[in-house]
């Protein structure tokens, strides 16, 4: 899949219209235009901007990993905001504090 693709896949993802990507991308709607006529992908110096609105690392974006017909990546999930918030927190904490938190999770479910 081409990375133009992915990007108007994840447009759509997060219900931004073309005109809204372009705005707070700073990519003129033609430029836009011409990479879903797959005549262009982005150049690399906009790559962190296009994944910051859209959402996405740059891995996401830039892997060879596909997009099924249903939408789904392979073996990425679509996180909400407190996933997210939850994911970025859990990689800063220190190995023992991850630890913790894996058995208070543990814990939590043994208790349902």
């Amino acid at each position: 899949m081409l990375i133009s693709e992915k990007i108007f896949y994840y447009i759509e993802k997060n219900q931004l219209t073309q005109k809204e990507f372009s705005e707070r991308t700073g990519i003129s709607q033609s430029t836009i235009s011409d990479w879903k006529r797959k005549k262009t992908n982005p150049s690399a110096d906009r790559i962190l901007k296009i994944c910051e609105v859209l959402k996405v690392t740059p891995y996401e974006l830039l892997s060879e990993q596909s997009i099924s017909s249903e939408g789904e990546v392979d073996f990425l999930l679509p996180l909400d905001r407190d996933e997210t918030l939850l994911l970025e927190g859990f990689r800063n904490l220190q190995s023992r504090q991850k630890d913790r938190l894996i058995g208070y999770l543990t814990a939590l479910r043994e208790m349902e």
